[in-house]
């Protein structure tokens, strides 16, 4: 499967060999030459990663990964030179999620990547999509609640597999329209609504894993409530 990264690296050179070789694996990766770029970038796109060098100018890739973790959970693997045990300790406790140090393979950069993708969504090495009760078989188009199959209509289906892909975000109805209904539909914000209450009750006591966020969209919970 493609993924779409941001790569935020100051060198030239590496940020086109990085960019070529995720390209040749299906990849989308948009570049960034320094911190206030990347933040920029951000602001406007959603990632599944964030590949961040910690030396660039502007913004060192330290103060990048404070200022995202203030209000994202995407994950960040950071590409650095400071291989030292205080240099990575302080990255952990910005909220990095891994690192690789230079000179990189970059089948392991790709490697670790898609492990931190695989393991923010709650998929497991045998392709399935989980999250607290719920299980989807993204090959086989099955969706299970514990060791229940649960029939969804296709728009069902397409709605919870979004939701499981941004576990733990949370996504405004224009952004469900957008990325399940189609930049062409021409209905309204209404609805998702009344697909996430068909879903829900689909789900049965799972379907509580689905919050409504007062004024801001719906989140994928990990454990439903009561």
């Amino acid at each position: 499967m493609g993924y779409q990264v941001l790569l935020a690296e100051d060198e030239a050179r590496m940020r086109d060999i990085v960019r070529d070789y995720l390209a040749a694996h299906g990849w989308a990766c948009d570049l960034a030459r320094n911190g206030a770029e990347c933040l920029d970038l951000l602001r406007d796109h959603d990632y599944d990663a964030l590949l961040l060098d910690v030396l660039m100018p502007e913004l060192d890739g330290f103060a990048v990964c404070r200022a995202v973790r203030c209000g994202s959970g995407v994950p960040i693997l950071f590409l650095t030179a400071l291989g030292g045990e205080e240099d990575v300790l302080r990255g952990y406790a910005l909220g990095a999620d891994d690192y690789v140090t230079k000179p990189f393979s970059l089948a392991v950069l790709l490697a670790k990547t898609e492990a931190l993708i695989r393991r923010s969504r709650g998929q497991s090495a045998d392709g399935r999509l989980r999250c607290g009760a719920i299980s989807v078989d993204p090959g086989r188009r099955v969706c299970t609640v514990g060791d229940q199959t649960i029939k969804l209509s296709p728009r069902e289906y397409e709605l919870l597999l979004c939701l499981l892909h941004n576990s733990g975000r949370v996504l405004s109805r224009a952004q469900l329209l957008d990325k399940v209904w189609g930049l062409d539909f021409d209905g309204d914000e209404r609805a998702v609504d009344v697909r996430i209450k068909s879903l829900r009750a689909a789900l049965g006591s799972a379907g509580k894993q689905i919050k409504t966020v007062f004024k801001a969209g719906y989140q994928l919970e990990e454990a439903c409530e009561g």
